[in-house]
């Protein structure tokens, strides 16, 4: 690391020779794959984008030049040549640096990011706020990958920068993939123009960008060459430039959906360090996905649909086995769910798979085209709650909130994989509702999960144990730790557990008689306070006149910030020590 070690800051680096930069980028490299290696991370995108990297922070001046990194997977290298080498190790790590972009962390994350396709729109609004100061000599510049720009944010925000004449630079980084491979007719696009075949008009052009490319974003001095003559131009430009996403590590470039993110690995060779056979209990998004194929194989009607998460949602099983049936509609959340009620308008009926926090990217689409319309749309929301190292930009813990006060909508939360299975066999056979089913991220608890599907009558509690003082309320599966946490207190008898499972319709005969017959009630749930899972119980209990002693454990009003999940439940106080000592306060009360 003899170049890199003299880096503390991109001034640092404007200082070094051109020459020694193809050297720099071989270091840069190595040491963001022996970091990651132990650490785990985002590997292949950054990997990819090294060369750009270096070259962006060569050629502008930042941070008083604005760069944003589009979704933050790639800023790795940035991030290690803007003062926070020392820090890497921490990444992602509680009271570490983040995975992505922020801007408390430094000045030269000009713009947080965590969501996709959101670097147009943010350095638009620079670059127009730099003319509005009169600021003449900054420039502004976006790097956006292939899959994100053909998100419809993405394209609301070019459709405005070409009618402007603000000084603005986007890097369309192409590399066919995004975490799964990039979909639709864009990407085919990209690949004509790649291959010399696209037809005369160029689609950036046409939307008035002073187009350049395609170029090889992995030669360096080839990419400063174009990097100086575009800063020299004024107005809306965009480079296209072309990468090999895990560049440098030969698994990573041959198995690029795997190294996106891989976990620990051997730095040497590569190889994918194979968890213990512990991992047989299987995640809650595979049973989802398998389950999913087995209810489309018994029903034509099924299809399912999901905003460019294929494998991590696991929507992949139903795209190899029933192809016709599954769409990836590339990173297009507010398009799935339009699509989805389109579907159920029809009488198909769609399982639309998003992880929690991209929902809330469709927030209109849920209340104006699906629940205002009442058509039964089956919302399939992965990774609900506290999702660990991904941090704020990713935590699932709103949905419950901004879901519970849409009319028409069921929400529905398993404690375990076999009420995720049943649920979706009931939300099959026909509701007159919509239904958002929230799941978290990770391994369930059952080994025999696959059992014969049982229909759930809707707005229908379990009573798990019988109490007489204290009744623990769990909506999903945290409702798993609770159940220990009763067998391990000395007054265990006098504590019940119910797995209340829909907080709309909430049980109202069985709450009722909980209020009735306990002096003392916990909530607990894996989303916020305000407007979750506790508050419908509070509301229930004053709108039926009751005063019990009603406890919420949840997450405060405040966003929780990146760690493992075991460690962000123990800060937000939702973890079974946290559980037990409120259980022992009641008692020696």
């Amino acid at each position: 690391m003899k170049i890199l070690s003299q880096i503390n800051s991109p001034e640092d680096l404007r200082k070094i020779p051109l020459g020694t930069l193809p050297q720099l980028a071989q270091e840069l490299r190595e040491f963001i794959i022996d970091i990651v290696s132990t650490k785990e991370g985002h590997l292949g995108a950054s990997l990819g984008v090294v060369e750009l990297t270096i070259a962006l922070h060569y050629i502008f001046d930042t941070p008083k030049d604005r760069l944003v990194w589009d979704v933050g997977h790639q800023a790795y290298g940035h991030k290690i040549l803007t003062g926070r080498k020392e820090l890497f190790d921490t990444n992602r790590q509680l009271g570490g640096i983040s995975g992505f972009p922020k801007i408390d962390e430094s000045e030269y994350d000009a713009f947080g990011t965590g969501h996709s396709s959101t670097s147009i729109s943010a350095i638009l609004g620079m670059a127009l706020a730099s003319k509005l100061k009169g600021e003449t000599d900054r420039r502004h510049i976006a790097v956006i990958g292939d899959a994100s720009i053909a998100s419809g944010m993405a394209f609301e925000g070019l459709n405005h920068a070409g009618v402007t004449d603000v000084d603005m630079l986007i890097i369309l980084n192409d590399n066919a993939i995004g975490i799964d491979p990039s979909v639709g007719a864009l990407k085919k696009y990209l690949t004509n123009v790649k291959r010399g075949t696209a037809k005369d008009e160029n689609i950036f052009e046409c939307l008035n960008f002073d187009y350049s490319g395609p170029v090889d974003g992995n030669d360096l001095p080839n990419l400063i060459s174009e990097l100086k003559r575009l800063k020299a131009r004024t107005g809306p430009k965009l480079l296209h430039i072309i990468t090999t996403k895990g560049k440098g590590l030969q698994k990573a470039e041959e198995n690029q959906v795997a190294y996106h993110a891989p976990g620990k690995f051997d730095k040497s060779t590569g190889e994918i360090h194979i968890k213990s056979v512990e991992t047989e209990v299987p995640k809650y998004q595979d049973v989802f996905g398998h389950t999913l194929v087995e209810l489309a194989k018994q029903n034509p009607k099924i299809v399912g649909i999901t905003p460019a998460m294929p494998t991590g949602s696991s929507l992949k099983y139903m795209m190899e086995q029933i192809p016709d049936r599954a769409f990836d509609v590339g990173i297009a959340e507010q398009h799935a769910v339009t699509m989805a009620a389109g579907m159920a308008k029809e009488g198909i009926i769609p399982f639309c798979n998003i992880y929690s926090t991209f929902l809330q990217r469709a927030y209109d689409q849920v209340i104006h085209d699906v629940a205002l319309q009442n058509l039964p749309v089956i919302f399939c929301l992965d990774r609900a709650g506290i999702v660990g190292e991904d941090g704020a930009t990713h935590h699932g813990v709103f949905d419950l909130a901004y879901l519970r006060c849409i009319p028409n909508l069921i929400i529905f939360a398993p404690m375990n994989e076999m009420e995720l299975r049943n649920i979706m066999y009931t939300a099959q056979l026909g509701l007159p509702n919509p239904i958002a089913i929230r799941y978290p991220r990770g391994q369930g608890t059952t080994l025999d999960w696959k059992r014969p599907f049982e229909e759930i009558a809707i707005g229908s509690s379990q009573e798990l144990k019988k109490g007489s003082k204290i009744a623990i309320l769990s909506l999903g599966s945290i409702g798993n730790r609770v159940g220990k946490v009763i067998d391990e207190n000395d007054n265990n008898q006098q504590i019940g557990h119910y797995d209340m499972r829909f907080i709309k319709p909430l049980d109202t005969n069985r709450l009722e008689h909980i209020f009735q017959n306990y002096e003392y009630i916990i909530t607990i749930e894996d989303a916020c306070k305000a407007g979750g899972f506790g508050s419908a119980i509070l509301e229930l209990a004053n709108k039926m006149g009751y005063s019990n002693q009603i406890h919420m454990l949840g997450i405060d009003d405040a966003f929780l910030e990146h760690g493992t999940v075991d460690e962000l439940h123990q800060l937000a106080e939702i973890d079974a020590t946290s559980l037990r000592n409120l259980l022992n306060r009641i008692f020696d009360a």
